[in-house]
């Protein structure tokens, strides 16, 4: 998919990967992008600078991103992308304990990563469908296909995300409905920030300007996968070929986490 001409619905539009992806398709001639965040005043200030349109939503909540789909096609347009990017992260509170999150970081996590995507499809797959096509891009992390150090929350919705993006990839496929993942590691973002030492961080930390570029190109080619680190790749080969091995590795890795001074 080019992006000229298009309109497109980012989500955690206001900061960070969400923010650089409004401003670099807005660069790549977007016809409208639809800037939504729990935050409006900052999804106004994003949506100002590009002359896109901002929304309030909170993605967990089914009504709504119903909402935010049907205000954009009475008042924009039909939506031709629709970037699931928002996201959240809850660090374990024993990091020497899997199951130490609460239930509500649980809950937010499931809904903010998992139901989102699928409050999205609902609303928008009948009226793809009903055009014949359009775009889905999940802003999923390198943790759903590996994993997150110190975050039982974020490694298990994260990996939910992808089967879910898989999902609608196999179905959807004959209805020239395209799906994509995004799935750094490392992004100079407030999250990044807040969560301190990580495991996401051994390849290097990279730019959201960075990943919006990785995205552009993704969606030029129609790939599934999309990866601004390129070592993740490879570290899902090695974790499929040998499963036991790729565990005990990720142990010794968090061994190395954890004695990290902050």
């Amino acid at each position: 998919m080019k992006l000229e001409g298009r309109i497109v619905v980012v989500t955690g539009g206001a900061a960070g990967i969400g923010r650089a992806l409004c401003e670099r398709f807005h660069r790549e001639g977007a016809r409208a992008v639809i800037v939504v965040d729990l935050d409006a005043g900052e999804a106004a200030r994003v949506a100002q600078t590009i002359g896109g349109v901002a929304m309030a939503a909170d993605v967990g909540v089914s009504a709504d991103v119903e909402r935010v789909v049907e205000e954009t096609e009475a008042r924009v347009g039909p939506i031709d992308l629709f970037c699931s990017n928002a996201g959240l992260l809850f660090m374990d509170p024993d990091f020497d304990d899997a199951a130490s999150d609460p239930v509500e970081s649980w809950t937010r996590g499931w809904n903010v990563h998992v139901m989102a995507h699928v409050h999205a499809a609902r609303a928008l797959v009948p009226r793809y469908r009903a055009r014949g096509g359009g775009a889905f891009l999940h802003t999923v992390s390198a943790a759903g296909l590996l994993s997150q150090i110190g975050s039982g929350v974020y490694s298990t919705t994260k990996h939910a995300a992808i089967g879910f993006a898989e999902h609608l990839a196999i179905t959807h496929r004959d209805d020239n409905i395209k799906v994509s993942v995004l799935c750094p590691q490392a992004v100079d973002t407030a999250m990044l920030r807040a969560a301190g030492p990580s495991s996401a961080s051994v390849d290097g930390v990279i730019t959201a300007e960075q990943v919006a570029e990785a995205v552009v190109q993704g969606l030029a080619e129609e790939r599934f996968l999309i990866l601004p680190h390129p070592e993740v790749l490879t570290y899902l080969q090695r974790k499929t070929a040998d499963y036991d091995r790729w565990l005990a590795g990720m142990a010794r890795l968090r061994r190395t986490v954890r004695d990290r001074p902050l």
